[in-house]
């Protein structure tokens, strides 16, 4: 190779690997890099089947009912809600009832959102801090394959990235029913030559369908410094979030279907517990560095953290006391980073080696309490629980471009966690306790060929418990002994993927994969407590599709099927609970005709089982969202969002469990419990540039 060549060929290396590292660590780089359309899933641009790349243009593509719903844009991913609009969603991905973020990492500009022993659940990932106008892409992955994901990533991850500076500054207004108002409003200017200030506020309510007003008030604001040029640069987020709300949460079918209670109609939208709601908080300072030069990367990432919840909860309402109702804090400071440094081999005239060496670090300070309740008025401690848990991880990886259709990634990751509970309700169950977990991994992309690529993934990962079941001997509510769980716990991955572009302007992928982990994650919400489950496996199919045969047109179909099972043998049976097995999301866009855009927006979501012998299974769900825009001048959009298009009677999400109202006998009834999907919703946004 000439010296020319191979000049081209080093530049154009770095180039994709700070994309790719950029990928990895979460490391922004500038300008900003513009993907049209929905997805970047090209051949040529990942490392699996299963990544990819989500560009701006979705949020102008389809209606949204709630901020974490940009996740709904990864394949075969699920969000939904069972309590108050303010609280974490409920996730669900390849087989698995993620709950609020458990086995799915997610970040906002490197930031991560996943919260460990918290005390509503491990891995609670608030994605209310999201304002969507300002997201530049999402990048996301699946599976245990990949170095630099580590804690709650083995189902996959998901990197929010901010823009730094806007083309325009914008406000804009949206009035919705039921008392939803949000405002919007965000700029950048140049502060001094060659920095720039972004700054972006939000305010929101919204009272919702439901019979006792949920009273959301939400208030978001974001600045970030930054500057540089694309070979050396830097940026630094102060990010500041509020929000308080009542919640509506899960109530019996069998209230429902008798259309009663105590004489009194009782529907869909009514609550058994009005003083149900909660109060939270999220302040955070990060930065990030990054220099491209001879042929190597270096990048190193800071964040800091101040994160409060009051969370009153009522499930079972009269089963235990008059009143059920529970409260749960969550009061604690969060500091961490990252660093890495990326270089390139030349290893002869075809081939080339990169290698990447990394390092992240992580420190939560926790004052996490479960408590009795009534009207949010605390009646005893069932556990109060000082916390400090740091979680360090290494990784190295070095991937090899052996010829023209062969490139291999091998990697290796290590991680050790520590923590130190100190119980001031319970003396026994203080401790200190500590992990190690060794996760290698290794894949192999074959291609190009005739525009289609081939992909063999396989790797180890983990899932970490909550810091408070590795050291706790004692239940805090029946004073039983217990084990103790393990603090790190094992997956094993595979996928076999194809991705093709053969048939033009459309890009497919097919994705075939297993995912088994040593034992799944239970949440056990009135015991403050995530406990280690029994071992699981799950295997499926994903399909993708993303076509634009014009400017003006394009269509998404998603398609997963996964078939989920416990591994071991049990009379309780093998089925796992709220695992659903199939989801399917459609697009269907119009863009740029004349002043007009609009898009159809479909969702359908599969029965999953309720109890492990699967003889109760949720009902499915269709939901239709839809969205039209109109351009009344150069400055000034007009849009419409009709959510739930049909109205359809559908439910968010169903439990089985065991409940008692009045009336009913002291040990309860066992049944279905759903919090129902919100009814058909408009909503009208006006948008000014200026």
């Amino acid at each position: 190779m000439d010296a020319c060549h191979k000049t081209a060929l080093i530049q154009f290396a770095l180039m994709w690997c700070a994309g790719s590292v950029y990928a990895h660590d979460s490391v922004p780089s500038l300008p900003p890099v513009v993907v049209t359309g929905h997805y970047d899933n090209s051949v040529g641009s990942s490392d699996a089947a299963s990544q990819g790349v989500i560009g701006s243009e979705l949020l102008r593509n389809r209606a949204l009912l709630r901020p974490a719903e940009v996740l709904e844009f990864i394949p075969g991913m699920v969000v939904t809600q069972h309590s108050g609009d303010g609280k974490a969603n409920q996730y669900f991905l390849r087989g698995m009832n993620l709950d609020h973020g458990t086995d799915f990492a997610t970040t906002i500009n490197g930031v991560p959102i996943n919260m460990p022993t918290h005390a509503h659940g491990h891995g609670y990932s608030d994605l209310n801090t999201l304002i969507p106008e300002l997201v530049s892409r999402l990048e996301y992955r699946k599976g245990p394959y990949f170095a630099s994901e580590g804690d709650f990533s083995s189902a996959g991850s998901a990197n929010i990235i901010y823009r730094t500076q806007l083309d325009q500054p914008f406000a804009s207004v949206t009035l919705g029913q039921r008392g939803y108002v949000r405002g919007v409003a965000a700029g950048s200017r140049e502060v001094s030559e060659g920095v720039t200030l972004l700054t972006a506020v939000e305010r929101m309510n919204n009272d919702g369908p439901w019979t006792v007003p949920e009273g959301l008030r939400k208030l978001n604001a974001l600045l970030t410094l930054s500057g540089g040029t694309p070979r050396e640069n830097w940026s630094t987020s102060l990010s500041a979030y509020s929000a308080r709300w009542n919640s509506t949460d899960q109530v019996p079918q069998r209230l429902i279907d008798a259309g009663s209670y105590q004489g009194q109609p009782f529907g869909r939208f009514d609550s058994l517990d009005p003083s149900d709601g909660a109060k939270t908080s999220r302040v955070s300072l990060s930065g990030n560095w990054r220099r491209s030069e001879n042929n190597q990367i270096t990048g190193v990432q800071w964040y800091a953290l101040k994160y409060d919840l009051d969370l009153y909860s009522n499930f079972t309402y009269a089963l235990e006391r008059p009143t059920d109702q529970f409260a749960q804090t969550d009061h604690r400071t969060v500091l961490g980073g990252k660093a890495f440094r990326t270089w390139i081999t030349e290893l002869g005239s075809a081939r080339s080696m990169l290698n990447t060496l990394g390092i992240q670090w992580r420190q939560d300070d926790i004052r996490v309490g479960l408590y009795d309740t009534a009207q949010r008025q605390i009646q005893a401690t069932v556990r109060d629980d000082q916390v400090r848990q740091t979680m360090l991880g290494v990784y190295g990886q070095n991937e090899v471009s052996w010829n023209s259709w062969l490139r291999t990634i091998a990697g290796l990751r290590a991680d050790q966690l520590n923590v130190n509970v100190t119980s001031h309700s319970l003396s026994e169950n203080s401790g200190k306790a500590s992990a190690f977990k060794l996760s290698p991994k290794m894949s192999f992309i074959l291609g190009p060929w005739n525009k289609t690529e081939f992909f063999l993934n396989t790797g180890k990962g983990f899932h970490s418990n909550d810091a408070r079941g590795m050291t706790a001997r004692v239940d805090p509510k029946t004073g039983l002994p217990i084990d103790r769980v393990p603090g790190l716990v094992s997956s094993r991955g595979q996928e076999v993927g194809v991705k093709t572009e053969v048939i033009p302007n459309l890009q497919s992928t097919l994705a075939l994969w297993r995912l088994d982990f040593d034992s799944e994650l239970v949440y056990v919400g009135d015991a403050g407590n995530t406990e280690a489950g029994r071992p699981s496996k799950r295997t499926g199919i994903e399909w993708s599709n993303h076509w634009t045969p014009g400017e003006h047109f394009l269509m998404d179909v998603n398609l997963a099927w996964t078939k989920p099972r416990y591994a071991d043998d049990d009379p309780a049976g093998n089925a796992i609970v709220n695992a659903t097995q199939r989801v399917a999301n459609l697009t269907f866009a119009l863009r740029n005709l004349g002043p007009w855009s609009g898009s159809l927006g479909v969702r359908y979501i599969g029965s999953a089982p309720l109890i492990e012998n699967n003889s109760v299974r949720s009902s499915s769900s269709l939901t239709t969202h839809l969205r039209v825009t109109r351009k009344i001048s150069n400055g000034m959009t007009l849009g419409l969002d009709v959510l739930n298009l049909a109205n359809r009677k559908n439910n968010d999400i169903s439990y089985h469990y065991t409940s008692r109202v009045a009336g009913e006998p002291p040990a309860g009834l066992g049944g279905v419990h759903v919090h129902p999907a919100e009814p058909r919703t408009i909503r009208l946004t006006t948008r000014v540039q200026f």
